[in-house]
């Protein structure tokens, strides 16, 4: 998001020095409080523990070869990748709901990838594990970055802790460990909401994984602008198969074609919010070849087994489609699960089938294409998914490169022979887009390209919808890059809105560029700080919408209130305010000069006194007005000392 520059010793502290008087700002980030900070001087290692009676992990503390000071945490006689130093965040008082932030210099005895992971047990007792953020040491010490997280109140024994993705048996080190809470932003309120700007052409989503969802200020921020929730993670196979219950259910009746189906403690948490506050759901994905558990397709259940034949493949579909809808239908009769995407990325980009094989084995390859022997199992997934869907709920094929041209064909095809049999409704184009093409400042796809493989989709008559919309931006290497992005969502949203008669949906895949899958890219339209970015507004522009009068904002060319009721119809936002932390000249960009700037305002100096938002983005260290201490932050950051601001 940023342009970072290497300063010298002196240009540092010349900035440092031009003063400390406070400009006052708005009220921004809730203060960051310290829940674990430790560099292990004190020799003191109790908060962490092996991870369990299994772990032959003996943590300790050493005086050799340390990061900082005279002592660090060792790890030593691991014996399987996954032991660890675990720690409990209900022992260091965590709260669920609260985002959190960790980091910790690390280092390996010799090449390893160090993860920092989270475990936890969800309300059914089952364990779950994830990787939150990881570096590769071979030897030095590394850093793991701030890394955010939270958990949600159906999240028991919640711990997290450092493994090493590699060999076993390698010593692991830690040093200057850090874990506070995040700094706590407020949703803009006095802005339009998406849903209501869309409101006369199509639903406006968003996808959302449970931790996503676990903080406040996510759950109001989806309330106001999105009407749609896909759940990016918790509807798929690898979280609905249920391993232990199904091998429990072929013991007791020698079974072999009826896989067990449950909802996860993370389902619910999303599922309860939508039923809550009457959102609609777009279920994501029953039949995929991915996040889909080898042993699905093997001989009593296990990944060593045989493959099993088509008939038996067969049953296994038909059970496990019939069970995922029967369970959401019993345990959530009253959410609107309005559409599903029943085959996912079945086709390559040139419009052939995938190769044969576990997703275990390797992440480009189908099971499904393995037992069957091509991609006929697409129209019995439809066959069944039509048999037991609920009323209402219109079937999608969805996939990625839908605009290239080998795909498109295929996609074209496959869906004509499935309408002509009353088996599909819609075609569900992901829309993974990139602003920026290998850091060039020409977008892939082009706008016209994307536009014309909707075009050809809508020629079938069947509903489209934009199921994962994002477009990431090598902010670093290019100029202007958020000027670019918007200008590239509003191309891709005016083409879009051409469709609009054939399109009843726009999903983006993520609710802030933080919690986005390709975060690295900032691809979505919300800051890390809620803060709507360029692209938001570049997608309002000029499109006139009905808003009640608690959002409406008073930044517009042209408004006209009715007299009879609290709604206003507006047109034509005009916002172009960057709100991008750090940026104290507004120019949408962090350099050099927003340091130089921020140093003059602290300073006093007649006419560089900051604009209210650039207060706002200069204030970085969560504490109320800005001091000296965010010039300090701004600085490293600059300097290429912290990663992000």
């Amino acid at each position: 998001m940023k342009q970072r520059l290497k300063l010298t010793a002196a240009c540092l502290s010349g900035l440092l020095a031009a003063g400390s008087l406070p400009v006052s700002a708005a009220p921004g980030a809730a203060e960051v409080e310290t829940i674990l900070a430790t560099g292990f001087e004190d020799g003191d290692v109790s908060m962490f523990s092996k991870r369990g009676e299994d772990d032959t992990s003996v943590i300790g503390i050493t005086e050799k070869d340390v990061y900082a000071g005279e002592k660090c945490m060792e790890v030593s006689e691991r014996t399987e990748s996954w032991n660890g130093p675990s720690v409990s965040l209900k022992a260091l008082g965590c709260q669920p709901g609260v985002q959190y932030l960790c980091s910790a210099m690390v280092k390996a005895e010799w090449y390893n990838t160090v993860c920092l992971s989270m475990q936890y047990t969800d309300s059914d007792g089952e364990q779950h594990y994830a990787n939150l953020a990881k570096a590769t040491s071979q030897g030095e010490w590394v850093k793991i970055p701030e890394t955010k997280f939270s958990f949600s109140e159906d999240m028991k024994d919640v711990q997290i802790y450092f493994e090493g993705s590699g060999s076993d048996k390698v010593k692991l080190y830690v040093d200057d460990f850090a874990l506070t809470t995040a700094p706590v932003y407020q949703i803009e309120q006095d802005i339009p909401g998406l849903k209501e700007v869309y409101a006369d052409y199509f639903k406006i989503g968003c996808a959302v994984t449970s931790g996503e969802l676990a903080p406040k200020s996510t759950k109001e921020l989806i309330l106001k602008h999105f009407n749609s929730v896909t759940l990016g993670n918790e509807l798929k196979p690898e979280n609905m198969l249920d391993q232990k219950a199904t091998l429990a259910y072929l013991e007791e009746t020698g079974d072999n074609t009826k896989p067990i189906v449950r909802l996860t403690g993370d389902a619910r948490s999303i599922l309860n919010f939508c039923r809550d506050n009457n959102i609609a759901v777009r279920g994501h994905v029953l039949v995929w070849h991915s996040q889909t558990p080898g042993w699905f397709f093997k001989e009593d259940y296990k990944l060593s087994g045989d493959w099993v034949d088509k008939a038996t493949m067969s049953k296994r579909m038909e059970a496990y489609i019939k069970g995922v809808f029967e369970v959401l239908k019993e345990e959530y009769p009253t959410v609107n699960f309005y559409a599903w995407d029943v085959v996912n990325e079945a086709w390559t980009d040139g419009g052939t089938p995938r190769e044969g094989g576990t997703y275990d084995e390797n992440r480009d390859s189908s099971g499904w294409v393995k037992v069957w022997g091509d991609n006929s199992f697409i129209e019995e997934a439809f066959t069944y998914a039509r048999k037991y869907a609920p009323s209402g709920c219109k079937l999608y094929y969805n996939d990625y490169n839908e605009y290239i041209d080998g795909k498109t064909q295929a996609m074209i095809k496959m869906a004509t022979d499935l309408k002509a049999k009353n088996l599909i409704d819609g075609i569900g184009c992901q829309s993974h887009l990139n602003v920026t093409n290998y850091d060039s400042e020409e977008p892939y796809p082009q706008a016209v390209f994307y536009a014309k493989a909707l075009k050809e989709f809508a020629k079938l008559g069947l509903d489209i919808q934009i199921t994962e919309l994002d477009a990431t931006v090598s902010a670093s290497k290019v100029s202007k890059p958020f000027e670019l992005q918007a200008k590239y969502y509003s191309d891709i949203m005016d083409a879009i809105v051409e469709c609009k008669d054939s399109i009843s949906a726009v999903v983006f895949w993520g609710t802030t560029d933080d919690q986005s899958w390709r975060s690295e890219k900032f691809p979505l339209l919300f800051n890390e700080d809620y803060t709507a970015k360029p692209a938001f507004y570049s997608i309002i522009d000029g499109i006139s919408y009905t808003t009640t009068a608690s959002t409406a904002t008073t930044s517009k060319t042209t408004e006209t209130t009715t007299s009879s009721s609290s709604q206003t119809t507006v047109d034509t936002p005009v916002p172009q305010l960057s709100k991008i932390r750090g940026d104290a000249d507004g120019d949408f960009v962090v350099t050099l000069q927003d340091a130089v700037q921020l140093a003059k305002a602290l300073a006093g100096i007649e006419g560089s006194e900051l604009t209210a938002q650039g207060a706002i983005n200069c204030n970085l260290d969560g504490k109320e007005g800005l001091s000296e201490g965010d010039l300090k932050l701004l600085l490293q950051y600059l300097a290429g000392i912290l990663d992000k601001l």
